[in-house]
């Protein structure tokens, strides 16, 4: 929340968007919604955490993690690279809050595979269910 001024047109405030998301869900419960978090554009631990807490409590059941890479010189610059080995504690992080899909990664977009991740865990889950 902290930085979505710095990072976001200043239309869309942080709890908008979280209202929209959950909004949709009440709307349509079998809706499935999803939200991506950028790192390296100055955030710390907490604000990840939290942001993720928030994004469940919306009801979101996907997330994806990425790299804020610096599109042109005009654009806020990256702040710093994010290690591999710290998207894989956020993805795990992510599924113990309960997200059923979290990709995580540096090359990891907004829609980075994201049908055939999401298809995947839904496999995985009814073979849990059925076992």
């Amino acid at each position: 929340e902290r930085l979505t001024p710095t990072v976001r047109d200043r239309r869309a405030t942080y709890r908008q968007s979280l209202a929209s998301l959950e909004h949709a869900r009440a709307t349509v419960p079998d809706l499935v919604t999803k939200s991506s978090i950028m790192l390296g554009v100055g955030e710390n631990d907490a604000d990840i955490r939290q942001a993720m807490r928030d994004l469940r409590a919306a009801g979101v059941e996907c997330l994806t993690l990425g790299q804020y890479l610096q599109p042109d010189r005009q654009r806020m610059k990256v702040s710093r690279y994010v290690p591999p080995e710290e998207f894989d504690a956020w993805r795990v992080e992510g599924e113990r809050l309960g997200f059923k899909y979290v990709a995580s990664g540096p090359f990891v977009r907004s829609s980075y595979r994201a049908g055939e991740f999401y298809l995947k865990n839904i496999v995985q889950s009814r073979k849990g269910a059925t076992a």
